[in-house]
């Protein structure tokens, strides 16, 4: 599979938030938002074709038991499979973050979803082609009910614009088995001051509908920049 990069860090985002984890980032997504952070895994995809075995053999160099398998979209790739099965037989907790747009039955102990909103994708003048798949890919409502009803989940939205959160309501509405526990509103940013701007209206939203307010922690303690 694609590997842009594998580093030891601190998941900055979710129910795990604060843990030292080993990120395994593939390279390939089949959607295109805007706001991507890691574009060298989705834009213009970069990095070297590397088997099971030496990923494994590379995570095990780290004295860490948490991986998180990223993109990207993970779910693009078959070989997620024996990755996830053999980290797994290693004694490994596993995250896998994906737009749940797209199935594999992956070992996993916690499938971190982030749908797509509708103004996610590029813009039509700029990016015609991927802006039509984008939108015609990103919601896969049939996907999204058996990921959450299959694995221990979180539900991630990338929040940019106050509207946005009345599409997060209409969301969720379609999908009534969802604990609103683990829903979780992160504002869209890639600087600490516009996460604080978007922070003042966002997280008492979120406290009052009984969803969690999910600051971007490594943009607060690394920045934008790559393997943090």
């Amino acid at each position: 599979m694609k590997i842009s990069e594998i580093y030891k860090s601190t998941q900055g985002e979710g129910i795990l938030t604060g843990t030292p984890s080993l990120f395994i980032r593939v390279s390939g997504c089949n959607l295109r938002c805007w706001f991507c952070d890691t574009p060298f895994s989705s834009w213009l995809p970069e990095g070297n074709d590397v088997s099971v075995d030496e990923i494994v053999a590379q995570a095990e160099e780290w004295d860490c038991r948490h991986a998180v398998l990223t993109g990207g979209e993970p779910m693009l790739f078959a070989e997620l499979l024996p990755l996830a099965d053999e980290l797994r037989r290693r004694g490994w907790h596993i995250t896998v973050e994906t737009a749940g747009t797209l199935y594999l039955p992956v070992a996993c102990d916690l499938m971190s979803i982030s749908p797509k909103l509708a103004g996610s994708g590029p813009q039509p003048s700029e990016h015609p082609h991927w802006s039509r798949r984008h939108q015609r890919q990103r919601y896969q409502p049939a996907v999204l009910h058996r990921l959450i009803a299959e694995y221990n989940y979180q539900l991630k939205f990338v929040i940019d614009r106050a509207p946005d959160l009345d599409e997060v309501e209409d969301f969720l509405n379609e999908f009534p088995e969802v604990d609103e526990q683990r829903v979780l509103l992160m504002p869209q940013g890639t600087t600490t001051e516009q996460l604080q701007q978007r922070a003042t209206w966002l997280e008492p939203h979120a406290r009052s509908r009984g969803w969690t307010y999910c600051p971007r922690r490594q943009i607060e303690w690394f920045g934008p920049v790559r393997g943090t």
